[in-house]
């Protein structure tokens, strides 16, 4: 009895593959050993991160060469590995962009639309007719306003006891910093807007190109910092 509760037991450790009407069948389950992949990426902020990443092959040693970037978004950059065996990719860097928070499509007072213009967006000329504009506005005079939905008109000093009626521009172009700090800002247009109090607003109104555009610049300047290095970018 003992004797064959013994083989019994050792009969437990044996794994025999059999074949019944055309099928193989494991006599006991069969637990797949995965490569092991990194734990943790390195989490970076810019592309010169990424790009000093790749150059130095700082894991070539492990992952080997036929790196991919992938551009996720305008502020996402990501480095990966080829197919592992388990046909797994290993995620080994992103870089995300540090960028200030802009408001869009919301109203706020003119001192916060202010510093939110000059902290947050790269200057131009729309950029410092609009500074113009809020910084000679007093709430009684934005209640002095002339509006056909598309072209503004409020009444602003001029000088020092003038005053004049001044047409909104509409739309700007303007460039919030959306993108990593080693590439130009991309352009869009928006819809500036007042209202009483005084308030300002900025409204997004050139859709989703602007992503294309930083995306497509992203790869540029990756593909020739890169160039000669066995790496695929894509968007």
């Amino acid at each position: 009895m003992i004797k064959q509760a013994l083989e019994y037991l050792v009969g437990l450790g044996k794994t025999e593959i059999k074949e019944i009407d055309g099928f193989k069948y494991a006599t006991n389950k069969c637990t797949k050993i995965a490569d092991p992949v990194v734990n943790e990426s390195f989490q970076l902020t810019t592309l010169t991160g990424v790009i000093d990443y790749v150059n130095n092959q700082i894991d070539g040693h492990i992952v080997g060469e036929g790196l991919t970037i992938h551009i996720k978004s305008p502020s996402i950059v990501r480095v990966y590995s080829r197919l592992n065996k388990d046909r797994n990719r290993e995620q080994l860097v992103e870089a995300k962009a540090i960028l200030p928070h802009v408001e869009f499509n919301d109203f706020m007072d003119t001192e916060s639309f202010n510093i939110m213009l000059q902290s947050c967006f790269e200057p131009n000329l729309d950029m410092q007719t609009m500074l113009k504009i809020i910084g000679n506005i007093k709430e009684e005079m934005v209640q002095n306003t002339g509006d056909d939905g598309v072209t503004q008109t409020v009444t602003a000093r001029t000088g020092i006891a003038r005053v004049a009626d001044v047409q909104l521009p509409n739309p700007v172009e303007l460039a919030p910093f959306r993108t990593f700090p080693e590439l130009q800002q991309p352009y869009s247009k928006f819809v500036f807007r007042m209202k009483t109090g005084p308030a300002a607003a900025l409204f997004e109104a050139g859709g989703t190109g602007w992503r294309v555009n930083a995306m497509e610049g992203i790869k540029e300047y990756l593909s020739e910092a890169l160039e000669g290095q066995d790496v695929k970018i894509i968007l």
